[in-house]
């Protein structure tokens, strides 16, 4: 059926854990009183092995690309973290699946090596998870794995039991089920991906007048793609606005770009007129006021 208004039926308590997290993890620029993001998520690759219905890969023209980051890029954006003295999450998730990767273990080591006060967390769907695989995530300096479940009630419990065999917590390896009908969101806090599950099998619409709401994102999350490009938003699955990339520029030059600075101010101040965020539909604000109202004076005071 498809959908011309989202009603919101299902919502993930995790992202109260996850507000905490990012204001704890709130941090500026070494020296400034420019806020650094809280959060940077890298989706390194272009390839999932799943089509979930409620996912832009189930448009028939959605292209799967088996291509991987490059090790020396993903150094680099670690490298340069480091010299920020960034301590918040770095996650491998964005619109893949990473333990596709057979480099998944040496990114974690680079990663942990570079990075040793940040948050390293994965999301998976388990699908080439084992017991050994999962043991040696973390002892290649994974701090939080996420588990989505899409099979229903036993594959939750193959993974409890997997988790128990790797002795690790249920702090440590968090299993979600995505199972629930779709009256039910499928166990998730559920979007139109900035309108690109027009043709999905799942379909919401893009939104015909654009929302009138703040949205926080571009101020405390970095999103890279496997091939440098970054994006304003891990919602941005078409991958219309792109704030530079990291092959040919800094990551701080990235962050401070024009283009950067033009999406937070816009956003800030409710303004969605602007593409992919006029056909978007996530609230955008239940995460990162406080960044947004750094943002605020930075700007104030740069007038």
């Amino acid at each position: 059926m498809r959908k011309t208004e989202k009603k919101i039926n299902f919502f993930d308590p995790a992202i109260t854990s996850k507000k905490k997290l990012v204001d704890n993890k709130f941090q500026l620029v070494p020296g400034t009183n420019i806020p650094l993001p809280s959060e940077v998520e890298i989706s390194e690759s272009g390839t999932c092995n799943r089509v979930c219905s409620f996912c832009p890969r189930s448009d028939p023209n959605y292209l799967d690309i088996k291509e991987f980051i490059n090790l020396e890029l993903h150094k680099k954006l670690c490298t340069e973290l480091a010299e920020l003295n960034f301590s918040g999450t770095l996650r491998y998730s964005g619109f893949v699946e990473p333990l596709l990767d057979v480099n998944i273990f040496n990114l974690l080591k680079d990663a942990r090596a570079l990075l040793k006060e940040a948050n390293l967390a994965m999301v998976t769907n388990g699908d080439v998870l084992n017991t050994n695989r999962l043991m040696q995530l973390f002892q290649s300096g994974l701090n939080k794995l996420f588990i989505s479940v899409y099979d229903g009630p036993e594959d939750v419990k193959k993974f409890i039991k997997m988790r128990s065999e790797a002795n690790l917590t249920d702090e440590e390896v968090i299993i979600r089920d995505r199972s629930l009908p779709p009256e039910k969101d499928f166990g998730l806090t559920i979007s139109n991906r900035a309108g690109m599950l027009k043709n999905a099998v799942h379909k919401i619409l893009p939104l015909n007048k654009k929302l009138n709401h703040p949205c926080y994102y571009p101020g405390y999350t970095f999103f890279m793609d496997y091939n440098g490009d970054v994006l304003m938003c891990a919602h941005d699955w078409g991958k219309k606005r792109i704030l530079g990339n990291l092959n040919r520029n800094s990551f701080m030059k990235i962050w401070l770009s024009q283009i950067a600075h033009i999406s937070r101010k816009k956003l800030n101040n409710g303004d969605r007129g602007f593409s992919p965020c006029n056909v978007c539909d996530v609230h955008g604000t239940l995460i990162g006021e406080k960044h947004s109202k750094t943002w605020e004076k930075y700007y104030e005071k740069k007038l």
